[in-house]
This record gives structure tokens, sequence and C-alpha cells, in this order.
């Protein structure tokens, strides 16, 4: 049995329980936001008293200087209509489930609108991203290259160039024994020493042992210090089978299944890389299933908001 898989989680039950009401999100997210008590952005005063805006949005007012703010500015959750009520629940379900969760499905789980599901889940999306991002991997990593998308129906390009197909980089940090530790799935403009070397100086330790195929660009690892060691693979089932490879071919596969399973199309070219952002950040944080909502909460919290035009244009604009 394997105790990962068969983790207790946090039940709905338990999470209508600690989040069921307003009141509860409001407490957990100021504790989240402020876990040292509030201070005023504007004079630094720790001294306050509540109040409410017409809209019913608790208020914290500062005591020297009356700047008045609410839990949510400078968050992720920033001018939102919604409760935090909705807001919670996407959380929760973004992080226990075993694969994704459409956007079309959670519009039907929270009770809202198309637009606002979509902009919930790609706003919570951004702040996987922004965690991933911050990730360095270190010691051995099985790295490969990868595509998100394929061919149109009567449209003929070949190799890496496939102007339909979304270049990234899976890469599997392992320990001494060769189990899985964290990943990380980053797209790529294309597989070239340049793009390359710009993601080794992101992604990889200078500690960082890189065990890949024998694509030529993927040498760049050492520019930043990491040792390479390439096996040339040949094309076919054998390179899946190769066992240095393991565990990076078993996260592309679970990948593919998780997208396959649970969207019916995804912007690749706009959208990748917070989808396999998303992927990337439940995988990490596997081994405390219950507590990834609070983490995620957390993050949420610390990170600053971002409007619909620039969520709509691609993650860069964020």
């Amino acid at each position: 049995m394997n105790q990962i898989q068969f983790q207790h989680g946090l039940s709905l039950h338990e999470f209508m329980r600690d989040f069921g009401s307003e009141q509860q999100c409001e407490e957990a997210l100021a504790k989240a936001r402020w876990p040292h008590g509030w201070r005023c952005s504007h004079c630094g005063c720790a001294r306050f008293f509540h109040t409410r805006n017409g809209q019913g949005r608790l208020l914290w007012e500062c005591f020297i200087c009356g700047y008045q703010g609410s839990s949510i500015v400078g968050t992720v959750f920033e001018n939102t209509k919604l409760t935090l009520t909705v807001w919670f629940l996407a959380l929760y379900l973004l992080t226990q489930s075993k694969n994704a969760i459409s956007a079309l499905e959670l519009k039907r789980q929270l009770g809202v609108s198309y637009p606002s599901a979509w902009a919930i889940k790609h706003k919570l999306l951004q702040v996987m991203l922004a965690r991933e991002k911050q990730r360095r991997l270190d010691e051995q990593v099985q790295m490969d290259d990868a595509y998100l998308g394929g061919e149109r129906a009567g449209h003929i390009h070949g190799g890496r160039s496939t102007v339909q197909k979304s270049a990234f980089i899976a890469a599997v940090q392992t320990d001494m024994q060769g189990r899985p530790q964290v990943m990380r799935l980053d797209p790529v403009a294309g597989f070239t020493k340049e793009a390359l070397k710009a993601w080794a100086a992101q992604a990889l330790t200078p500690s960082a042992h890189v065990i890949c195929d024998g694509t030529a660009c993927f040498a760049q690892v050492r520019a930043v210090g990491a040792t390479y060691e390439p096996h040339v693979t040949g094309s076919g089932r054998l390179a899946v089978q190769m066992p240095m490879f393991k565990w990076v071919n078993t996260m592309l596969g679970n990948l593919k299944t998780s997208l396959s399973g649970t969207y019916h199309s995804i912007k690749h070219k706009k959208y990748a890389a917070r989808y396999l952002a998303e992927f990337a950040y439940r995988f990490n944080r596997r081994h405390d299933l219950a507590a990834m909502p609070a983490r995620l909460l957390r993050a949420a919290a610390m990170t600053q908001p971002c409007s619909i035009p620039n969520l709509r244009k691609s993650e860069t604009h964020c």
C-alpha cells in the first residue's frame, strides 16, 4: 500500500467545519497574510479598529493615520465580488483532487459563471507558478524534452519546429536511492543553447548532476556548474524503458493522463506555464495533502494581484 496515495488528506466535512462561514475564511486569510499581527502599510502602526465598507467587507482602519484596508487588498483576491467561501472552496478543489479540475467543472462546483470560474482558477494557477519558479533542483536530476499539443488536420510541420506544439523541459530531482523528490515543468522557446542556458540558471543549483538523453543543447547545464551525464537513447520504447529515466518518463506519462482526463482543450501557447505548474505544485507537496489548501492560501495572500486583462494575455504579464 502506497502511504502517499492512501494518506488521510482533508475531507470535505473537515473543510466545511473549518472554513464553512465567511467569518472563518476572513480569520484564516488575515492570519495567513499577517501571521505576526496587522500593521498599517502606510505608517507601520499596529493599532487598529474594525469597520465595514458599503459592500459589507471587513476593514482594518489604522488608529494613527486612518488608512483603511481589507484582507484582500494587495493579494490575488483583490477587487473580487465573490465571497471568501467561494474562493476557499476553489482552493480546496484545486489541491485535493488527484488530477486537475477544469474551469467548467469549477463553475459547476462553485455555482458561479464560467468567466468567474476561469478567473479564479487562473489566478490560483498563477500563484502556483510563482511558487514553482522559485524552486531549484539539486542532487541527481533526470531531465527530458517534451511537448504539449500536436498537429492540426491538414497541416504538415516536422520535427521540433512544429508550430502547433509548445516545448517544455521536464526535470525530476531524485535522492541517492533513486526515489523522486521534487520536479519542475518549464516551457521554453525551443531546445536551443540559449534557452537551455537561461533555464539552467533559474532551475538548477551548481551541485546538481543532470542525467539526460543526447540532445545537444542539454550540455548547457554546465554553464551553472552542474555536471552532465548524457545517454544516447535513440527513439522508440527503448528510450522510455531505460532505468536512468524512469521517474521523468513516469511523470510525463502522469502529466499526459492528467491533462487529457481533465481538459477538453487548453491554450498551451498562452497558458502552458500555468497548467504545468499546477501539476508540479501538487506533486511537490504530495506528502502532506491535508496542509495543501492552507499552504496555497498563504501563497495567495503573499502574491500581488493580477488584472483579468493581464491574466488573459499570458503568465508573463502578471
